[in-house]
């Protein structure tokens, strides 16, 4: 075998060995939290346990109607700073959705990844049969 032939095997064992890194790590991340049904997450918010209610939808649609004390924290702007600006402690109970469940699934996975370590993705809004707050 020639170096260039010894090169590419290399190049390619290293490119399927942080592919499979990679993966794995977004699988650890998803693991990380649990999901619920709207219904599950009716009953523990009327137990008014200590926990953080989190709208991950865009501003306008928090306008237009929110689950009542939940907080705004857009998906699409969620960092560590946005995050801990929200969410003080990383072990603190935090229930998370969106509209239709899509969003949130995101939210928990990123929030999971930063270290938080009590995610609970609830879905969407679309399935709250409760109060609504504007």
């Amino acid at each position: 075998m020639n170096k260039r032939n010894i090169g590419i095997i290399i190049f390619a064992g290293a490119a399927m060995f942080f592919s499979c890194t990679a993966k794995a790590d977004e699988k650890k991340a998803a693991s990380q939290f649990k999901s619920i049904t709207m219904d599950e997450a009716a009953k523990l918010i009327d137990t008014k346990n200590d926990f953080i209610l989190v709208d991950v939808r865009r501003p306008e649609e928090y306008r237009e109607g929110h689950i009542p004390g939940a907080v705004l924290l857009t998906n699409e702007t969620i960092t560590e700073k946005t995050a801990e600006q929200v969410i003080k402690d990383k072990n603190q109970k935090v229930l998370v959705y969106c509209r239709s469940g899509r969003r949130s699934l995101d939210a928990a996975k990123k929030l999971s990844a930063m270290g938080y370590t009590n995610i609970i993705e609830i879905g969407g809004i679309m399935n709250w049969k409760g109060k609504i707050e504007k």
